[in-house]
């Protein structure tokens, strides 16, 4: 479905929760019933015309701007292809991960050694490739779900495995608001989906903190990561020692 039919489709059904009839619209905006019509079906309204549309209506525009943009499809994952070309400009994996993080462009320029005019040119680039929607004053959407993961064993789960994972690690999780768990445990498969849906749920709640925090000044505010893996997995020298029918 295409943006502005999804934008009249969003604002024909609040239309009909606020009761608002294309009769009564016609006779509020001046246009007749069939005019009215016609316009909604060629799916063609510029934005002053949607304006008045809203107004007439009692319904905010903003709304209907938020719920096309809720609505609008997302995806999971990227492709090979958009996970390689990732790779390929030394900066463009971590504005990725910025913007996946829901930073600003005036949060990345305070933490990172990159001008604005970078900034912006790895944001046009990431809306090239379709990981978000670059919008007016350096904004931008994100185009992927919050269900979102890299491609499991893809170009940038292998990146980070050979440059992030030794790194991370190397620390000693001693300091505040640090932990290092390692719990091992045996669990059916549904008792392992469902750890995994807190996980995610885990995830979720990273990113309300981090946008609620926004607000706080920059000394008030370090970078956290929260790398999680859950799979099944045994330390190959504690199976060595494996009785050989349990192998």
């Amino acid at each position: 479905m295409s943006s502005p039919e999804l934008l009249l489709q969003v604002l024909r059904t609040q239309m009909r929760t606020a009761g608002v009839t294309y009769k009564m619209l016609a006779e509020r905006i001046g246009m007749s019933e069939s005019s009215v019509k016609r316009m909604f079906g060629q799916q063609d309204m510029s934005l002053s015309r949607l304006a008045q549309i809203c107004k007439a209506a009692g319904v905010p525009m903003e709304d209907v701007l938020r719920g096309a943009a809720d609505a609008t499809p997302q995806t999971d994952a990227l492709t090979l292809t958009q996970e390689k070309a990732l790779l390929a400009h030394p900066h463009l994996l971590l504005m990725a991960i910025c913007c996946l993080g829901h930073w600003t462009v005036e949060q990345v320029l305070e933490t990172y050694n990159l001008t604005e005019p970078e900034c912006i040119m790895l944001l046009a680039e990431l809306d090239r490739l379709g990981v978000i929607e670059l919008k007016p004053l350096n904004r931008y959407r994100l185009r992927v779900s919050n269900a979102f993961r890299w491609l499991p064993d893809g170009p940038v789960q292998q990146f980070f495995r050979d440059h992030a994972v030794s790194d991370y690690f190397s620390g000693s999780f001693a300091g505040a608001g640090e932990t290092l768990l390692c719990l091992p445990a045996r669990l059916s498969l549904p008792s392992a989906q469902e750890l995994v849906g807190r996980i995610q749920q885990l995830a979720g709640e990273l990113a309300r903190l981090h946008q609620g925090d926004r607000k706080l000044a920059p000394g008030d505010r370090d970078g956290f990561t929260l790398l999680v893996g859950f799979r099944s997995w045994e330390f190959a020298a504690f199976t060595a020692l494996r009785r050989a029918e349990t192998r």
